[in-house]
């Protein structure tokens, strides 16, 4: 898992990209370990989490989010980033249906176990959920394609098969602990696979990445997002920048493609909407922590560049979703407002 230990300067050492992948995390809400034989085909809808696949044993098959299938043999690792809807088969042309959550086993927190029977080899998969520290509204996560496959990305990556192969190992026994090792170490391939598709170019991904791959303007960009809370000026900014106030704002609006009030505001909301949505903030609370005079103010901000108000955040947050069961009992024009000037 990426994660940062210490907030951005302007004499860091490493490029503004790699700089911003330290402070992405990955957390594990909820993992299964699946035993499936016979036919067997199901339809994971769309959440807001990450979902992921680990395969071992005999193999299956994959309908990604476009449609297409694919097969999956064992030792593939598949993270679909965005939650994106997918079915996992058998074989392709079985009628899908949802993952029958109420039927699994509890093995230990956020950990659980089904077992389906039937004629021939069974297909061991480690299945879950992942949450990023970042909202999905990040424009690295909506960089991401919707399926990502290890096999796919790692091919030079020397310490991979070894991780693939712990994986494997794992899920085949019933030894004490499997599922919690085996949900940490999917946390890790999960990490690799983004690291190695960033390595790789992203897919050639332009715009956005483009930006924060320019020397200066990545310094820029590396900044406001490892500290959305400050009160960043234009004069802060171009500064980070080394050029005068007019000359950075016509870079920045020239080669991000948005002003940089507009940016910072959009980054700003972003984070008051992991606050307010995941961590249950209050709304007064994060319009003060983002420098807004008023609940009011900061609410019409807010609207203007999410699309929705915050009280909706805090009626329907970010809730844990996952292919897998909860425990036995459970329910199933732009202003940048304050801070750039």
């Amino acid at each position: 898992m990426f994660d940062r230990s210490s907030k951005t300067t302007a004499s860091s050492s490493v490029d503004p990209l790699t700089d911003m992948l330290r402070g992405l995390r990955l957390d594990g809400v909820d993992y299964g370990r699946c035993r499936l034989s016979g036919d067997w085909s199901f339809h994971y809808g769309a959440q807001p989490h990450a979902y992921f696949h680990f395969v071992a044993g005999k193999g299956c098959w994959l309908q990604g989010p476009d449609g297409r299938w694919s097969e999956l043999t064992a030792g593939d690792a598949v993270l679909v980033p965005r939650g994106a809807a997918h079915t996992l088969a058998s074989r392709p042309g079985l009628e899908p249906r949802p993952f029958p959550r109420r039927d699994c086993q509890a093995i230990c927190e956020s950990v659980f176990d089904y077992a389906e029977e039937g004629e021939g080899d069974a297909a061991l998969l480690f299945c879950g959920s992942m949450r990023f520290n970042l909202d999905g509204l990040h424009p690295l996560l909506q960089l991401m394609p919707d399926l990502m496959r290890a096999q796919e990305l790692m091919v030079s990556e020397p310490t991979i098969p070894h991780l693939l192969e712990a994986m494997v190992a794992e899920c085949a026994m019933n030894r004490v602990g499997a599922s919690g090792i085996l949900a940490r170490l999917a946390d890790v391939m999960a990490a690799q696979i983004i690291r190695s598709w960033v390595e790789r170019g992203c897919g050639e991904a332009k715009g956005w990445l483009a930006a924060v791959r320019d020397p200066q303007i990545g310094r820029v960009l590396a900044a406001i997002h490892a500290e959305p809370e400050r009160d960043w000026t234009v004069a802060d900014l171009a500064e980070r920048m080394g050029v005068s106030r007019s000359g950075f704002a016509a870079k920045f609006t020239a080669i991000v493609g948005s002003t940089p009030a507009r940016y910072v505001a959009e980054v700003r909301m972003h984070q008051a909407r992991q606050w307010i949505g995941r961590d249950g903030m209050r709304i007064a609370e994060a319009a003060h922590r983002l420098g807004y005079d008023s609940e009011a103010s900061f609410s019409r901000a807010f609207k203007r560049i999410v699309g929705a108000a915050p009280g909706r955040m805090r009626s329907a947050p970010l809730q844990r979703s996952s292919p897998l069961p909860p425990p036995p009992g459970e329910a199933s024009g732009s202003s940048a407002g304050p801070g750039i000037t």
